[in-house]
Formats: structure tokens, C-alpha cells, sequence
């Protein structure tokens, strides 16, 4: 694989770009892989690229029943923030974000991350000691967070209204270090990453059924034949009962679209990333000059990719009085993405009661800025097939034992 430098910019120049390379390759399947993880997303292809940097696992194949990151990858608003209250979850989500850190270094490929700086605003006075007690248990996860008062969010975002009529801002819980990151590009770099020590993406193939053996997996059917394999790792997000299903057990999750729009761009006018919990809505301003914009997921079970339109409406109507200068703005583009749900409202990475079958589900509404933890973990879990410390409180075991890791209640929102 080539390295992408300024020097090679200017060299392709020369030659009027004739001599880049592919940015991964799109192999035949083989008959039989070492690891077939199923879902070609970020948390996918990050777990295969860490089971080759971090275990030398090599013999790899990523299986994508569409194109590479076109799940819900491409479709978030790319926010990035570790504030979380519980311990396990502060822990994994801060390891993601001190990875996307250095991301761009890492697999020699732009992933426009941006530290801008990440604020939940405290709109209520339940939501300003919620927030304050995140702060201080942040302070003990090593997590760095601080409360601001009202004249702060005001200078740090000039267009909000503090003194909004429903709710008033009363202060907000800052992440100086959270930010932003281009998705598409964390799914491509991660895909030339692997592609380079030797992994196999195979876009285009859906697994239609899981084989086993004794009680062990031994490989999956596909649209393109089957393919055995050692260990497998389930990795599809909002499709992830559908495929635990086909393995013969079953999961604790709902699955459910979350919306999201852009407005049409203008000239650069915000540069943190404001999330508004109680009236649900959250916004930042994209390199392109597009509002980046979400609101809540639905309230009933489905697998569309489109939005609702009074999700939309709701959200619309809450930022527009926290930030009345969007007010005349147009929408460009509206979609969903397919978000599974737990109960407890975290992650799920665990064995399963299928042998040498792994799951990593349940992320909700944050999946995104967990990709790098998410592939840390998931990586050492398959390579080892015991839990390492990120992901030992996230197994399906603790719904049984009642050990819920429960952040919808800790942070008011599921993201």
C-alpha cells in the first residue's frame, strides 16, 4: 500500500493522477477464513483491523450484504464525547476517543477528526445536578469534563439564546477534548488498513445462515457460497437480532430508526458540537457549512432507513428557540439509520451460547464515536475468546444477573 504524503499529492499532480491504487482491494471469497465478522461498518472493519495490529490475526474476512459503511456508519451526525456516568461506559468510550486522537496517524489516512469541543446543556435543575454529578464522577474516571455556567455556553456558541421561552439554559457539561470526525472516512480508512495486511472485504454478500456444528459455529452461507470459518463475530448493528436469530439464540434488543437532517450550508457560524437533552434535539456545523442535525429515535420497532416526519418536526421546532438564526434555513437531506436498542441502553460485546460465536451489538444511538473502542475490545474478545477489561461488564450474562449498566437513566438520553 502506498502512503498517502503531501509528496505523493504533488507527485500525481504531476502525472495528472494516474498513478493512485485502489484503496482496498475486492477479492474472491476463500473457502475458509481463521475470522468472518459479519458487517463491513466501523465497528467491523475496526475489529479486524485491530485483530491484526494489536493479535496478528490476518486470515480475516469482513462480509458486507451491501457497500462498505453504508449502514449506519454513513448515516450519524458524528458526534464523539466520553462523558458518560458509568464507570464501563466512560472507560471504553474515552478509549475510543483518545484513538480517534491519533486515528488519522494510525492508518495513514485523513479522518477529519475534530476536537471542537462537545457541550450537553442543562436545561432543567434535575439536569444541572445530573450533570454536575457527572462531572465529579468523570473526574475520578480520569475523563476530563467540566460544568459551565450560562455566560460560558454563551461565549463558547455565540448564536444560542440562554434565555430560551420554554427552557432556559442553566449551564452545561463540557468536554473541551469531543468533537467531530468525517464518518465515511473512519469506515475507509479502517478498510484500506485492513485491505493492506492482507483481510478480505467482501461487500455485495449477504450471509443468509450461520452453520454450525456440536454447538459450534463452523461458518455461514452466503450469496456468494459458503464460507467456513474458526470464529465468527457478528457485528450488524440494528440487524443484529436477524443474524442471532439465523445462529440459533436470541438478544435482548429492539430495533429502531433515529433520524437525522442537514440543513442547506452557510458561512461558518458555530464551531462546538451542542447537545440539548431535554427538549431532545443536537446540532453542529459541518466543513461543508451544513447544520448537522438530530433528534430522537422511534418510539415503535422497524428497520426503515427513512426519517418520521414528526421526530423531524419536534426537534426542528426545539432548536429553532435554542438557536433562533437557523430559523429561515432549509432542509437538504433527511435520512434514518437503524439503531438496536438494550434495555440498560449499553453495548452488548459478548460470547455467545453458539461456540466461537461473538456479538457486538446494542449501541444505540452512539455508536459511532465508540468505533475505535468498540474494535479495541471486540478484537480481544474474538482473539482470546474471553473478555479484556473494556468489554467484561458489556455481556449478555448481565441481564440474567441483573448487573445493568443503565445509562439511560444516568444521562437522560440513549446516546
Amino acid at each position: 500500500m502506498k502512503r498517502y504524503s503531501v509528496f505523493a499529492i504533488a507527485r500525481e499532480a504531476a502525472r495528472y493522477h494516474a498513478g493512485w491504487e485502489r484503496a482496498w482491494a475486492a477479492p474472491e471469497p476463500k473457502e475458509r477464513y481463521d475470522v468472518i465478522i459479519v458487517g463491513a461498518g466501523g465497528h467491523g472493519l475496526a475489529t479486524a483491523y485491530y485483530l491484526g495490529k494489536n493479535f496478528g490475526i490476518t486470515n480475516v474476512a469482513v462480509i458486507e450484504k451491501g457497500w462498505l459503511g453504508g449502514g449506519n456508519t454513513g448515516r450519524n451526525t458524528t458526534i464523539i464525547r466520553s462523558n458518560y456516568l458509568q464507570d464501563p461506559s466512560a472507560a471504553i468510550y474515552e478509549k475510543a476517543r483518545s484513538l480517534y486522537e491519533t486515528l488519522s496517524q494510525d492508518l495513514n489516512y485523513n479522518v477529519m477528526f475534530s476536537p471542537r469541543g462537545v457541550m450537553m446543556l442543562a436545561q432543567t435543575q434535575h439536569e444541572v445536578r445530573g450533570y454536575k454529578r457527572t462531572e465529579a464522577a468523570n473526574a475520578l474516571q480520569g475523563v476530563q469534563t467540566e460544568f459551565i455556567d450560562p455566560q460560558r455556553v454563551k461565549e463558547l456558541c455565540p448564536i444560542i439564546n440562554i434565555d430560551g421561552p420554554r427552557y432556559p439554559v442553566l449551564g452545561a457539561l463540557w468536554q473541551a477534548r469531543g468533537g467531530t470526525a468525517r464518518h465515511d472516512a473512519v469506515a475507509w480508512g479502517y478498510a484500506r488498513a485492513c485491505s493492506d495486511m492482507g483481510m478480505h472485504i467482501l461487500q455485495n454478500t449477504e450471509v443468509t445462515a450461520v452453520r454450525q456444528v456440536a454447538g459450534t459455529v463452523t461458518g455461514v452461507q452466503t450469496t456468494r457460497g459458503e464460507i467456513g470459518c474458526e470464529k465468527l463475530a457478528i457485528v450488524v448493528a440494528g440487524n443484529s437480532g436477524v443474524l442471532a436469530e439465523m445462529a440459533g439464540f436470541r438478544l435482548p434488543i429492539e430495533s429502531t430508526a433515529l433520524q437525522a437532517l442537514v440543513s442547506e450550508p452557510i458561512k461558518p457560524c458555530m464551531d462546538v458540537v451542542v447537545m440539548a437533552n431535554t427538549v431532545h434535539g443536537y446540532m453542529s456545523q459541518s466543513d461543508k457549512g451544513e447544520m448537522v442535525i438530530g433528534g430522537g429515535a422511534d418510539s415503535h420497532n422497524n428497520y426503515t432507513q427513512r426519517g418520521s416526519f414528526h421526530h423531524v418536526e419536534e426537534t426542528v421546532r426545539a432548536l429553532v428557540e435554542t438557536f433562533p438564526i437557523i430559523s429561515r434555513l432549509k432542509m437538504l437531506r433527511w435520512w434514518g439509520g437503524v439503531v438496536d436498542m438494550t434495555g440498560d441502553r449499553s453495548p452488548i460485546l459478548s460470547k455467545t451460547p453458539l461456540g466461537n460465536c461473538f456479538v457486538n451489538c446494542g449501541w444505540g444511538t452512539g455508536g459511532f464515536k465508540a468505533i475505535p473502542g468498540s474494535g479495541w475490545a471486540m478484537a480481544e474478545l474474538v482473539a482470546k475468546g474471553e473478555p479484556g477489561p473494556l468489554a467484561a461488564e458489556f455481556g449478555l450474562n448481565r441481564f440474567r444477573e441483573g448487573r445493568f449498566i443503565d445509562e439511560s437513566v444516568a444521562a437522560g438520553v440513549a446516546h
